[in-house]
């Protein structure tokens, strides 16, 4: 809101002048009028603030669960002069409200540590990366794994050798190998070294939530894994000294091994799909043109102060929002508005900062916020993401309600052996471990990474890049799928859809071949359209001058005009009313009229004539984009289109049966404002493409970008259809109900190493043997499972 405006019932943005009423535009009338207003507590996305409290973002690297939330939160919040904190694992963000100036590098040091990594977001850089034969993962998790498949496979070797006869013999009832002679206390020691350094070194990230677990007494699968790790590796000094042979080295190995492994997988499989999306590009412009007396000079855009002149020249970007101050020029003002159309602007209309200047040079005055439009939407998804948590993943879930019970068991266990043994220490020390070696439900921790990893790798192979597993889980929610109008449910390109233009076979196409000669000198979006459709030949262009209405010039001798019936009529020509109503009734259809007309060329300036024809230049609609809202009508999805263009460029999507409603004319926080009272009727998911779609897909349950999109529409979302196939769409609730399925089935496998651990514990014939049988079974079945072929249409 700037000037002291009014400010929008909807979405509190100024009322222009020339409005009447409380809403901003048609559009948002419209919403406020259609859609419930939303619960009070989801009014705003950010916590309110009073004016000395101040906002800073991190990214912090090594975020992987709820856990991890909740610790950077608890960190954040111990520092002075922090008022509150929200992380993110979804977005690996954190965001820190401050009084007074922020402690950065207090807030840097603190999140950074136990694995995290730290940095102000906008100071953001790509970390340590390590190329593998699947992709490019995190170094250091990428070293653990591969330092955990080595040494573990060079221990378990000997292991196996030394200590499976034993326990083989053992079951059978022969004589031990290992009885006598002191054999188990001579190796002992060996294994002892060896798989606490595999402990510690590719266990970390286990150990990390483990502690993390113990500090914010909330249990995790990490405990667990933790927790059954170390009572297999010390089960074999008071096993030795209770009488016992048996040593569980290899599950505390297995065990750490195959959760970093799957650890390292699920994060292979996330950069992969991050990867798809690094052409992306965004609208924001570093450096502006400001006048002085002297001419011109180049400075940051941070140096820009109310009031300045920026000089922005043709086909470049407005870096800061202000006004227009001379002349006249054309912008494309789509990045921001969505608005497909371009905008002619004239002295003392609104600039926004981000949109280009598509014909003409413009002269900017600085506004009193110095910020472009862009900016503020960054601001916006930032706000929106470090204030959605991540779903709470189900296998943390039940960590927190068996871990009490099952250290609780434990113990009584240790002590019941200890009155019954007379007191043997051993004894009971076996006999607790014992309890955590068979009852804890460790594969939890392996099952859920690798279930999350195959789902978003088997996302990708059909073009679905997913940022995050719990995204599954939440589509399966969903009730509402909104869609922007441009880029998303059309191609969001120009292309010439008709052509209206008289005169004999050459003659018309010579005029053609001619407009498009003089459109590859302009910037404009429908030039390029032109040049596509009939830039075949190269007709001689002997002069060419840009105007704000279109473009003009002498080409093989004849003098051509084409724009907007504005142009015509500055340079003396008539327009017959059947090109006028033909334009009309072009725009009315939401597509752009492009006037062309030629005569014979004059030294002293144009001949008057009349124009030809028109060219219509549109939009169109994605050839499936109505079969891909009948499948998602037929899941039993309410479908919702918004839009920046006006009513009768979303005409066409207001008739299918298959669409709910249709708002049109919405600026982008008006588009926030309805996905919030959306949300008020039950989960929503935003389906957009470009920088001006950004803040209403961090405000949804759930953002999916399509992969034509900007990069900030990607940041914003969870899910991006990297292909630009609208098909995929539909495609991802498919995949989230397979994904679904697939987890549902491996959280249950991981219970059947419990299933047989438990009851040969009970009835006392518990053996490492049988112990790493079903540990192998249990993931072999998991990993099965995760990696089965299924298919998806």
């Amino acid at each position: 809101m700037s000037n002291g405006s009014p400010a929008c019932a909807l979405c509190d943005g100024p009322i222009p002048e020339h409005r009447e009423g409380a809403f901003c535009s048609a559009g948002c009338r419209s919403v406020a009028e259609t859609l419930p207003e939303p619960p009070e507590q989801e009014a705003e996305p950010e916590p309110a603030a009073d004016a000395d409290t101040t906002a800073v973002y991190f990214s912090v690297d090594g975020m992987h669960s709820a856990t991890c939330e909740a610790y950077l939160e608890t960190v954040a919040r111990r520092i002075d002069g922090v008022v509150d904190a929200d992380a993110s694992y979804v977005t690996e963000s954190v965001r820190v409200d401050c009084t007074g100036d922020p402690p950065t590098e207090r807030l840097t040091e603190a999140l950074s540590g136990l694995g995290y990594d730290a940095t102000r977001r906008d100071d953001r850089e790509p970390g340590p990366t390590v190329d593998t034969d699947g992709g490019i993962v995190d170094g250091a998790l990428g070293y653990r794994y591969a330092a955990g498949v080595v040494f573990a496979s060079f221990l378990l070797i000997p292991y196996a050798v030394v200590f499976y006869p034993s326990h083989l013999a053992a079951l059978l009832g022969f004589a031990d190998p290992l009885a006598g002679e002191a054999g188990i206390a001579t190796v002992l020691p060996v294994f002892i070294v060896l798989t606490f350094v595999i402990i510690v070194v590719t266990g970390a990230p286990v150990l990390r939530d483990a502690y993390i677990a113990i500090v914010l007494r909330k249990p995790n699968t990490g405990l667990l894994v933790t927790l059954t790790a170390m009572a297999a590796f010390l089960f074999g000094v008071p096993g030795f000294f209770a009488g016992v042979s048996g040593a569980y080295y290899d599950l505390a190995v297995v065990g750490v091994a195959t959760v970093t492994g799957a650890t390292f997988y699920e994060s292979l499989a996330k950069r992969e799909a991050a990867s798809e999306l690094t052409d992306l590009t965004v609208s924001r412009v570093e450096h502006a043109q400001r006048e002085t007396e002297s001419g011109t000079e180049t400075v940051p855009v941070a140096d820009l102060e109310p009031g300045d002149r920026v000089l922005v020249p043709e086909g470049e970007r407005v870096p800061v929002d202000g006004t227009l101050t001379e002349g006249e020029c054309t912008v494309d003002e789509a990045v921001v508005t969505g608005e497909s159309t371009p905008v002619r602007k004239r002295a003392g209309d609104d600039l926004i900062g981000g949109s280009v200047i598509t014909t003409g040079a413009a002269v900017l005055a600085v506004g009193d916020d110095v910020r472009s439009s862009v900016d503020r939407l960054a601001a916006s998804v930032w706000g929106f993401q470090s204030a959605t948590h991540g779903g709470q993943r189900r296998a943390n879930r039940i960590a927190e309600r068996v871990t009490p019970p099952l250290v609780a068991v434990a113990v009584v266990a240790g002590a019941g052996a200890l009155v019954l043994s007379g007191g043997r220490v051993a004894v009971g020390i076996v006999a607790l471990l014992t309890t955590f070696i068979a009852a804890s439900p460790w594969a939890l921790g392996f099952a859920t990474p690798l279930s999350a990893g195959t789902s978003v790798s088997r996302a990708l192979s059909r073009g679905v890049a997913v940022f995050d597993e719990t995204v599954f889980e939440r589509l399966r929610g969903v009730d509402t799928v909104v869609f922007d109008k441009t880029g998303t449910l059309t191609t969001g390109r120009m292309d010439v859809l008709d052509t209206d233009v008289t005169g004999e076979g050459a003659d018309s196409e010579a005029l053609l071949a001619a407009a498009a000669a003089l459109e590859r000198r302009a910037s404009h979006p429908a030039a390029a359209a032109l040049v596509d459709a009939f830039g075949e030949t190269a007709p001689t262009v002997d002069s060419f001058t840009s105007h704000p209405t279109g473009v003009e010039g002498v080409v093989d001798g004849r003098r051509v005009l084409v724009g907007n019936p504005e142009l015509f009529g500055e340079r003396g020509w008539t327009v017959p009313d059947r090109v006028r109503d033909r334009a009309t009734e072009a725009r009315q259809s939401g597509h752009l009229p492009v006037i062309v007309g030629s005569t014979d060329a004059v030294e002293d300036g144009p001949e008057t004539g009349e124009p030809a024809g028109v060219v219509v230049v549109g939009d169109e609609a994605r050839p499936d984009w109505e079969a891909t809202l009948e499948r998602l009508a037929n899941r039993g999805l309410d479908v919702v289109i918004l839009t920046g263009d006006d009513e009768s460029a979303a005409a066409g999507f207001a008739d299918s049966p298959h669409v709910t409603h249709v708002f049109a004319g919405v600026p982008p926080a008006g588009k926030s404002a309805a996905v919030r009272r959306l949300r008020a009727e039950g989960p929503v998911a935003m389906v957009g493409d470009g920088t001006n779609d950004a803040p209403a897909l961090a405000a949804a349950d759930l953002g999916i970008s399509l992969g034509s999109g900007t990069a900030l529409a990607a940041e914003a979302s969870d899910l991006a259809v990297v292909e630009d196939d609208l098909d995929g769409v539909a495609a991802a609730f498919d995949l989230s109900a397979e994904s679904y399925s697939r987890r549902r089935w491996n959280d249950r496998a991981a219970l059947l190493y419990n299933a047989a651990a438990i009851p040969l514990a009970v009835v006392g014939l518990l053996n490492p043997l049988l112990t790493m049988a079903a540990a192998v079974l249990c993931c072999g079945l998991i990993a099965g499972n995760a990696f089965r072929e299924t298919r998806v249409a």
